[in-house]
Parts: structure tokens; sequence; C-alpha cells
């Protein structure tokens, strides 16, 4: 069976938009294995929570190539 966390070179995380070497891929973007711990830990009444959600938000935006 296949680990959800990757060992990865040189991937920028969508939350912390910093270069980490582990962490998981979500969808299309990756997060770091920081990042996700303190998204789980963050309460809704947090004022950090707010953030998480406008990071996240990075995942559905749809991507255009020319």
């Amino acid at each position: 069976m296949k680990s959800a966390i990757h060992s990865s070179a040189g991937k920028i995380c969508i939350v912390c938009e910093e270069e980490k070497q582990r962490g998981i891929h979500l969808y299309t973007e990756y997060i770091c294995t920081e990042c996700e711990g303190a998204m789980l830990q963050t309460d809704v009444k947090d004022p950090m929570y707010k953030f998480y959600l406008q990071q996240l938000r990075k995942v559905i935006i749809p991507k255009i190539y020319s």
C-alpha cells in the first residue's frame, strides 16, 4: 500500500508558499506536512481558519494553459 505522504524535491506548498520536502498532493496541488497538521488542528473560530480556506481555494481554480 502506498503512503499519502510523499518525499518531494522542490515542491511548493499552496498554503505557506514555501518549498518543502515532505507533504501530500491534493488533486493538482501540494500541501506540506506542517501546513496539513496546522490546518487539522485549527478551530473554525481561529483567525487562521479563513486564511487556510483562502489558500485551499487554489485547488479548485482551473489552470489555463496556452
